[in-house]
């Protein structure tokens, strides 16, 4: 952290004169990194100016108000500036906040079915399209990397199509930041569809939100794969069902194993896979380092860990709970259609203001 507008300013002509670098301009990574420090700092630094010209322009009142035929102006003056100066040191101080590692990044959505049978399925295939309605809102695309359905119900009963997993890519502006504290247990509240008596059953599913690795930060050897094709289960229809097009891979230092069956193309069904792959092996390596810095991290909205549950969907009474920040919404109908902005508004903001207390940053008043 800066200590004071000078550090600042100093650090901000240092990635000035790397972006002249030829040795940065010609590295991706190394340029995306002082880019993306750019413009993190580059508001810290107007923000600290505009501090600095109010403060320096209420002493500068002060001094005129030792002149009586100047006093009420002035004072006026220094009123309305002392106004100023609260909300500058707030953005101030929410704009020392590091930028996320990953903020800016794709995704990899995984959704699962927990506890709770065929019921599970139903409510991991509803989370599921919450999302996808969410990010249609967004102008972000969704690409299926791989799923397992289920059919519940049928004969007198209403059918209706459950997964027992869907794994897809998020591709689109602040998706991470908009999505990234969706990883955990989501629990439902409801009657199941194959419940005769009317009973409330409680059923869970997992979510994990995984950034899409780069190659810098995953490095997956070739000799350390085990790369099996098969023919692909389940819907399909034509050569998905009939040709050796589904492939699984086994990263054996590891243990991690991913497969991917959607597509009809073994070549595109291994790409896929390793990407999902590489985006598992990033997460186990983050969720490392953040063990290690547990004690920095609790100001986070969560822990992110998969075993934490993280949200209760009452239907019987319209109501969503956020359990990590005491949230409760009753438009659970409106929530399941899409409408998560409120909810990803208030996990993000809660975020910042816990993190903005961690800074425990302190300015000289006047």
């Amino acid at each position: 952290m800066f200590r004071n507008l000078d550090e600042a300013q100093a650090r901000l002509a240092e990635l000035d004169t790397a972006l002249l670098n030829p040795a940065v301009v010609g590295n991706p990574v190394r340029l995306k990194e002082v880019t993306r420090d750019r413009a993190h700092l580059e508001p810290v630094v107007q923000t600290w100016i505009d501090l600095d010209r109010t403060r320096r322009e209420i002493e500068e009142a002060k001094e005129m108000a030792d002149d009586p035929d100047m006093r009420e102006m002035a004072w006026e003056e220094i009123a309305r500036l002392r106004e100023q100066i609260a909300p500058l040191e707030e953005r101030l101080r929410r704009s020392l906040i590091p930028p996320d590692p990953f903020e800016g990044r794709d995704i990899i959505l995984e959704v699962r079915a927990g506890t709770g049978g065929d019921e599970a399925g139903l409510f991991a295939a509803d989370l599921f399209r919450m999302y996808e309605r969410y990010a249609s809102t967004q102008g972000w695309r969704m690409e299926v990397m791989d799923r397992s359905e289920i059919t519940v119900g049928g004969g007198a009963s209403k059918s209706a199509l459950g997964y027992k997993e869907v794994i897809c890519q998020i591709t689109g502006a602040d998706a991470y930041k908009h999505l990234r504290h969706e990883s955990g247990v989501h629990r439902v509240q409801r009657v199941p569809l194959t419940e005769a008596q009317g009973r409330i059953h409680t059923s869970a599913a997992t979510v994990a939100i995984m950034p899409v690795a780069e190659l810098v930060e995953v490095d997956i050897q070739e000799k350390d794969l085990r790369i099996d094709v098969f023919r692909a289960g389940g819907p399909g229809g034509q050569s998905v069902n009939t040709t050796d097009s589904a492939v699984r891979i086994t990263h054996i230092p590891t243990g991690t194993v991913v497969q991917c069956q959607d597509e009809k193309s073994q070549h595109k069904n291994k790409a896929k896979a390793m990407k999902v792959l590489a985006a598992r092996i990033l997460e186990a390596k983050q969720a490392a380092a953040d063990a290690i810095h547990a004690e920095t991290r609790r100001a986070q909205v969560g822990t992110g860990d998969r075993s934490e549950r993280i949200r209760t969907y009452n239907y019987p009474q319209n109501r969503i709970t956020d359990h990590r920040i005491g949230l409760t919404l009753y438009n659970l109908d409106r929530v399941v259609e899409g409408e998560l902005g409120p909810v990803v508004t208030a996990l993000n903001d809660s975020l910042i203001e816990a993190m903005v207390k961690d800074l425990n940053f302190g300015f000289d008043g006047d």
